[in-house]
């Protein structure tokens, strides 16, 4: 797989519009921290996944805190994106919890089980719950958009 893909998945699956810029520079600052800590225990695209899905889910952490605080300003507005159907998938994605989202974009980047409990630290058999329960409520919900739109 391509790192920079790696990069790309993690940011739009946490960000959108605008904020996406910011998130890229945060995780590539994440990795560039993280660098000289990597002693080949794992692979490069598993540290990578690591480094920059933890820092994804801390910025979006912290982007929720600053929204809260700062809500009386209103919602920014949506950039357009010339793919709507890749856009919706990672809006909806988006809508999941920090976790479920990350093991969600790891399945589309097909990393196996065993990977994604490395990457966060948790059982294989968490892993298969988790994301058994998201992929479930994501086509429910990709589904039941389908239908309301015929």
């Amino acid at each position: 797989m391509d790192h920079a893909a790696i990069l790309h998945h993690a940011v739009n699956g946490f960000a959108e519009g605008a904020d996406r810029d910011d998130l890229m520079q945060e995780v590539l600052l994440s990795i560039w921290k993280a660098i000289p800590a990597f002693r080949g225990a794992s692979q490069q695209s598993s540290y990578l996944y690591r480094i920059s899905h933890n820092a994804a889910m801390t910025w979006r952490r912290k982007q929720a805190h600053d929204r809260r605080r700062e809500e009386s300003l209103g919602p920014a507005p949506i950039a357009s994106n010339p793919h709507p159907q890749v856009e919706r998938l990672y809006e909806s994605i988006r809508a999941f919890p920090p976790l479920d989202r990350s093991l969600l974009l790891m399945y589309l980047d097909e990393l196996s089980y065993r990977e994604m409990a490395e990457i966060h630290g948790i059982s294989e058999s968490l892993v298969g719950v988790r994301l058994t329960r998201a992929r479930t409520k994501l086509m429910d919900q990709l589904k039941e958009e389908l239908h309301g739109v015929e």
